[in-house]
């Protein structure tokens, strides 16, 4: 059976203007990444493993080459187009959070339900319960500022799952928790994938993280290094 493309990255190149000049952080990136599955973008600091997952996610252009998420290209569509397809299909944990700092924790987890004009009752009860599941449940009227760095990283957790997506990106989803909450959000994280065959595209430093996706892309100085499927035995991919 043909498993449908979720995303297709063709020669993706991303070239900066510098005052030294032109500053390539991303070299003709390829890759197609069928629904449901998970892929882990690794490499060193500064090798282009946000910058690409930002293009993925239609959150920036390329300079060349074309992404193509959920059957459409986004690279030529205006911000507003883009911020559309994001609302209809992504999930994105921010390494920085990107919380809203005036709503509380679950007035940004309804951000993209709202922004849908889907808000309500119902939105409101899915919410507290999201907020619940990720061990925030008593904070849901805490204002950012509030909460520590990792609970800042699970209203995010809980904002994407709200938007119920085809497609997660994760930029060091584990990177400001600590090592029992680490271990929680992950389960979080695979579980989405497999209870909704939500496609995981995750950005990591953490080689044992990486190795629980069936693929493996290695980027170094921008370029793809190496693509490696995954040996995922029962009872590690979750």
């Amino acid at each position: 059976m043909n498993v449908p493309s979720m995303l297709k990255v063709q020669r993706l190149t991303k070239t900066y203007p510098t005052a030294a000049g032109p500053l390539t952080v991303l070299h003709e990136v390829a890759f197609d990444l069928a629904a449901g599955a998970t892929l882990a973008i690794v490499g060193p600091s500064g090798s282009g493993k946000t910058t690409l997952l930002g293009l993925c996610a239609g959150l920036d252009r390329p300079s060349t080459g074309e992404v193509i998420l959920a059957g459409e290209s986004i690279g030529a569509l205006s911000e507003d187009a883009r911020a559309l397809v994001r609302n209809r299909h992504v999930g994105f944990v921010f390494q920085n959070f990107q919380l809203i700092p005036t709503l509380t924790a679950l007035e940004n987890v309804l951000v993209p339900v709202e922004l849908r004009g889907e808000g309500g009752a119902a939105a409101e009860a899915e919410a507290r319960g999201l907020l619940a599941r990720v061990g925030l449940g008593e904070r849901c009227d805490h204002y950012p500022v509030q909460l520590s760095g990792g609970e800042q990283q699970r209203v995010a957790l809980a904002r994407a799952f709200m938007n119920r997506p085809k497609i997660l990106f994760c930029d060091e989803p584990t990177g400001n928790l600590d090592g029992d909450t680490a271990h929680a959000m992950v389960e979080l994280i695979f579980g989405l994938n497999r209870e909704k065959q939500t496609t995981l595209v995750l950005v990591t430093h953490d080689l044992e993280l990486a190795a629980r996706c069936q693929r493996v892309i290695r980027l170094r100085s921008g370029a793809v290094v190496s693509d490696e499927k995954t040996v995922v035995t029962e009872g590690t991919e979750r």
